[in-house]
């Protein structure tokens, strides 16, 4: 049964999607979009910490939210494209992915 193609953490400078055929070993190609999809989670915890902080300081100004928002959009759409890419995986028998990160 042939590999579906992997939808990869990036985009073309143009925006459109990346993807990837798979090989059935873990080679470089293979364990890159493992390591930035980790990089973009770990990224988005921190991005989630520094905007709260941000909401939680009363005396934070216009200029904090908006650079903790835009922060905060930037990683959600990485996370978001991470969770398509995994589901997409998942549905076709892959093992699960190796982070298991939940947010308190």
């Amino acid at each position: 049964m042939p590999h579906p193609l992997r939808l990869l953490p990036w985009t073309t400078p143009e925006g459109k999607p990346c993807y990837l055929s798979p090989d059935r070993g873990r080679g470089l190609l293979s364990r890159l979009p493992d390591d930035i999809e980790e990089a973009q989670i770990s990224s988005g915890e921190h991005v989630l910490a520094g905007a709260r902080a941000v909401l939680a300081d009363h005396r934070a100004g216009e200029r904090a939210v908006r650079f903790a928002l835009t922060r905060a959009t930037e990683s959600l759409e990485d996370v978001l494209r991470v969770a398509v890419s995994r589901g997409a995986r998942i549905e076709v028998g892959e093992q699960r992915p190796r982070h298991d990160t939940l947010i308190e």
